[in-house]
């Protein structure tokens, strides 16, 4: 039992569940008694029912049985990598704040400091619209391509598609690079006298690549369900990583290069690198016996019989390439039940942050600025704003694995959450410029703005990652992935309304 009354969760890997209703019986502590530290990482969390799965099968979950092990954690850093490469993209985009801001203003040549320009103060926001927006809708998408659907064409032909997760991960990453390896090249092109012109691609890149990344993570984070809980913490502490990794390499290659474009060039040839590493790290997942396991497991789950090991001819997740199966949308309102108080804490989460991160943290600026020194005029908001920010989102998505505190079922949780509210005002009374109607700073000393935007990181990381896990795992098994879209769907709807906030925001400083 938790300190607030509600019982602890293990990861939940149970692969075969009854589509009757769950009913509310809370486990015995003897029912753990004498299992070793791998049984209860496989433990199931919802309460047990009658095993309903087909005659002469055991009641023992097939998940938790003939398991092998995660041989040198590599399925373990394998999702960490596609955890970066989810969110990788995004905080790409939004570190380099230098780059844009050169590109984007009337300074050309590479140095000094960039003047004033309307394209330039608000673009962090339209960065921001231009990425959720579309995502909500790709999201949706990826819902509906869970499973096989019926989709009605022209001349009112009816064809079955069905998407496995290898051809939704494999081509949202060939698209993100794609749009990548243009945005590298762009680096070097001349756009002064075409500034709106880049401004508009640049957002149009942007939203690509952003509703590519957001079918990317709801499918890598549906697979992830049918793992144990160290899997789904290990995807989510890699998005964490991701923001880090962009806000280093932008700080180093800020002090390594001279010039604002090969600073930028480097910058997004490390991305371009990334990416294909997730897609070769992604086609290696398939061939381990631990990550096969519990693909053939989520594979019996939903056919009730146990699938033939996979051939050469036959799909990534163990399906034989001959088979079809006839499966029908997944049911929204037994998740919703479940999860619809996960969703709104995730919902929240993000909405906040995205509000003031990166729209208003990456505008505060050194109130000793005029001493000209490098930290108060180039690294001071590569550093404060986005590299501890990331760092602080990581710190509290990794604590996550040693601490699962309050559970789904607290009300302390939701509590929680809404407490971030207080960091909007915070934030705004720091010493953000340039401030055309609220002119009023509160906190003129350097140490708030890193007080209150490590606050904001280390609260994003651990309020946001507490639900997301939670909620694939307080569901029926066969469940388990739509579910983790639907958290997805959560978070990203989040991000929409937020951003759109944020230009509010902006615009009421």
């Amino acid at each position: 039992m938790m300190a607030d009354g509600t019982e602890s969760l293990q990861a939940s890997v149970n692969s075969y569940w009854a589509a009757s209703p769950i009913h509310a019986s809370a486990m015995s502590d003897g029912e753990t008694e004498g299992q070793d530290t791998d049984e209860i990482d496989r433990a199931p969390l919802l309460p047990k029912q009658h095993h309903a799965g087909p005659p002469g099968a055991t009641g023992r979950p097939l998940a938790s049985r003939h398991c092998p092990e995660d041989s040198y954690c590599m399925v373990y850093m394998i999702f960490f990598l596609l955890g970066i490469g989810s969110l990788l993209p995004w905080n790409f985009f939004i570190t380099a704040k230098h780059y844009w801001t050169y590109k984007l203003s009337n300074n050309t040549d590479g140095h000094g400091e960039e003047p004033r320009s309307d394209l330039s103060e608000y673009f962090e926001s339209y960065l921001a619209i231009a990425s959720t927006v579309p995502s909500v809708l790709c999201l949706v998408l990826n819902y509906l391509l869970v499973n096989r659907q019926s989709l009605s064409v022209s001349l009112s032909l009816s064809v079955s598609l069905r998407l496995s997760p290898a051809v939704r991960i494999l081509s949202s990453l060939l698209i993100i690079l794609a749009v990548f390896i243009v945005t590298t090249v762009m680096v070097k092109v001349d756009s002064s006298g075409c500034r709106e012109q880049f401004f508009f691609g640049t957002l149009a890149s942007v939203a690509m690549v952003s509703g590519a990344s957001n079918l990317f993570s709801g499918s890598v984070f549906g697979i992830s369900g049918h793992f144990p809980m160290r899997i789904s913490q290990a995807l989510i502490s890699g998005q964490a990583m991701g923001g880090t990794i962009s806000a280093v390499a932008s700080i180093v290659d800020l002090a390594a290069a001279k010039d604002v474009t090969d600073s930028a060039l480097a910058y997004f040839l490390t991305a371009d690198v990334f990416i294909l590493f997730c897609i070769l790290m992604y086609l290696l997942l398939p061939k381990l016996d631990y990550s096969r396991h519990y693909m053939l497991a989520a594979e019996y789950n939903k056919s009730g019989s146990i699938p033939e090991p996979r051939g050469e001819a036959d799909g990534p997740e163990g399906t034989p390439a001959s088979t079809v199966s006839s499966v029908s949308i997944p049911p929204l309102k037994p998740i919703l039940q479940k999860t619809w108080l996960l969703g709104l804490c995730v919902f929240y989460v993000f909405f906040i942050s995205i509000m003031v991160f990166p729209a208003v943290s990456s505008g505060i600026q050194s109130v000793n600025q005029k001493s000209g020194s490098p930290w108060t005029t180039t690294y001071f908001t590569p550093i404060t704003s986005f590299f501890l920010y990331n760092v602080a989102d990581f710190c509290g998505r990794q604590a996550t694995a040693w601490l699962q505190v309050p559970g789904p079922t607290s009300r302390v949780l939701p509590a929680l959450v809404l407490s971030r509210t207080v960091l909007v005002p915070l934030l705004m009374f720091c010493n953000y410029q340039p401030r055309d109607h609220l002119h009023t700073v509160l906190f003129s000393h350097d140490l708030f703005p890193v007080f209150f935007i490590c606050l904001l990181g280390i609260t994003n990381g651990y309020l946001g990652t507490l639900p997301m896990i939670y909620g694939p795992k307080v569901v029926p098994r066969d469940l388990a992935e739509p579910t983790g879209v639907v958290m997805s769907f959560f978070l990203t709807l989040g991000l929409a309304v937020g951003s759109a906030f944020s230009v509010l925001i902006v615009h009421f400083i």
